[in-house]
């Protein structure tokens, strides 16, 4: 039976790995960054950065996480991901087994994409889109089969033919009918159009990433900002729609899901894993983001079948 071990050496235990910030290397050639690798690989953990992204998987099944939401993949699976929303996607393996090209990927910033408006207005029906991206949008069917078959294609091409076959998949998804578009996560931070706010926001979750299953302090995040805690905690609130403890709250959440789904530690344990000494607040917070008890999630998690 194909599976993903983690008690087993070989594999990394992907339930507790934090989300790490990708820096996305920029090539000169091109505005946008295309690529495709395999499984396992660098490229394939859960990380975040501040690049949009759209996600074909080409090859296999296994288990998704897309910010706050975890669920099953197969082949042909599209999905599109906003700005730090952290997502990983772990292939059921047997021992030893590898899988060359199961992803291919296209990455792009928002100031480009931004900067593509500024002079091409007709680009402005892309907005929905954009800020839908912050929960992630799973595409299906027909839409799905042809973004693929772009993502494939966009490989070969340069230059102006390159710029072509981006617009098109984006003008694909933008208009793909609400019947083949599911949105996955929570909402999460919001895109930012202002540089030094990306920079700010992006570091601050990092640090909470760095420090997920410890001790989180607003001062230290403002520190590593170079603001006083009051100026850090209004402009963080005022640039990600959020209050730095919220944020905080959901990325503890977050990773609890993962843990239920994917690990086999017990409720309690995973409390204090995620940073949360009160099994009762952990209990509490979980019930409040999710509807439901931590048990019950990881129960009807295991109870579906793929």
């Amino acid at each position: 039976m194909p599976h993903s071990n983690p008690a087993d050496p070989e594999y990394p235990d992907y339930a507790r790995i934090p989300a790490a910030l990708e820096v996305v290397p920029q090539d000169p050639r091109f505005s946008t960054r295309w690529h495709k690798h395999g499984y396992p690989s660098p490229f394939a953990r859960w990380h975040f950065h501040p690049e949009y992204e759209v996600h074909l998987i080409q090859k296999g099944v296994g288990r998704y996480i897309v910010g706050d939401a975890v669920g099953r993949f197969a082949a042909g699976q599209v999905v599109f991901t906003g700005p730090q929303l952290p997502h990983d996607w772990i292939s059921d393996l047997v021992r030893g087994e590898s899988i060359h090209d199961r992803d291919v990927v296209l990455q792009f910033h928002d100031r480009w994409i931004r900067s593509c408006q500024s002079v091409m207005p007709e680009l402005d029906a892309l907005d929905p889109l954009l800020a839908n991206a912050t929960r992630g949008i799973e595409f299906q069917g027909e839409t799905a089969a042809q973004a693929a078959h772009l993502l494939r294609d966009m490989g070969g091409t340069t230059g102006a033919g390159r710029i072509a076959v981006v617009f098109e998949l984006l003008h694909l998804l933008s208009s793909a009918p609400e019947a083949e578009r599911r949105y996955l996560s929570n909402e999460w931070i919001p895109t930012l159009d202002n540089p030094e706010a990306q920079r700010i926001i992006s570091r601050a979750i990092e640090y909470v990433f760095e420090n997920l299953t410890g001790d989180v302090r607003l001062s230290t995040a403002a520190a590593l900002s170079g603001m006083s805690e009051s100026t850090f905690s209004r402009f963080f609130k005022q640039a990600s729609g959020h209050t730095f403890s919220a944020i905080v709250r959901r990325l503890r959440l977050a990773q609890a899901c993962k843990l239920l789904e994917l690990g086999a530690d017990s409720v309690a344990e995973i409390a204090g894993t995620v940073g949360y000494q009160n099994l009762s607040n952990f209990n509490r917070q979980f019930l409040r983001e999710h509807g439901c008890t931590p048990s019950e999630y990881r129960k009807s998690k295991r109870d579906r079948v793929f």
